[in-house]
């Protein structure tokens, strides 16, 4: 009988990244830390910095998108880059070290006590450092991903994420900004995938987030909307 190989051989880093460059490098150093280089894939979705050349000289899977196009399409880009290296699982951080990569074993672990599909980091366990606005809205946007997913998320926003590549693909996300992760674990969730959750580190630097508040929410609330139709 053939011995499943041990799930860090079957895992990839997916990192998208929009004018990361100055972060890029120590991220990749602290992924490459628990995974192969060859299993760590960069998404450069359309930056105007060298966030793609510093992928490509750290020998990465660097891929480039022409331009900007949104998280949600550079995680589908990534995911699908993951599972043409081999990978069946892809471990999705963000490339501006908000994403702590020692937490990595983490997921790897909490994976071979659940076998989920999907694994969502949770900052909300100790989110000491967390701007108040932010913490509330998390609160308020899990619940109601939880609600919609019928399945208990504690931090549904959190990137941070473990997730069976072959699922990604089967779903269909059509979403292509920061409202995919929502719409990810909306469909996971109703199509009976198993959702997991772990704690993780909760990091905030002087980095600016991307995330537009008023655009963002209302791009959430129109994804509320539609999943009653789905």
């Amino acid at each position: 009988m053939a011995t499943e190989r041990p799930i860090a051989e079957r895992t990839a880093a997916v990192i998208p990244a929009y004018n990361a460059a100055h972060h890029l490098e120590r991220v990749l150093d602290g992924v490459a830390r628990h995974l192969p280089r060859e299993r760590i894939v960069v998404v450069d979705d359309g930056s105007s910095d060298d966030s793609f050349g510093v992928a490509r000289r750290a020998g990465v899977a660097a891929v480039q998108h022409e331009r900007n196009l949104g998280k949600g399409a550079a995680l589908g880009t990534g995911i699908a880059k993951a599972a043409e290296i081999g990978a069946e699982y892809a471990i999705t951080l963000d490339a501006d070290e908000q994403h702590d990569p020692d937490d990595i074993p983490a997921f790897l672990r909490r994976w071979g006590e659940t076998r989920a599909d999907i694994i969502v980091g949770n900052r909300l366990e100790t989110p000491a450092g967390m701007p108040a606005l932010r913490l509330w809205t998390n609160h308020v946007t899990s619940w109601a991903v939880s609600l919609l997913a019928r399945a208990r998320i504690p931090d549904s926003q959190n990137g941070y994420r473990m997730i069976r590549a072959g699922l990604y693909a089967q779903l269909g996300v059509r979403s292509v900004r920061y409202e995919a992760e929502s719409e990810l674990l909306i469909r996971a969730g109703r199509a009976g995938a198993r959702i997991a959750s772990v704690p993780v580190r909760t990091i905030y630097g002087a980095e600016q987030s991307a995330i537009n508040p008023l655009v963002d929410t209302g791009r959430f609330l129109r994804l509320v909307f539609k999943s009653f139709f789905w």
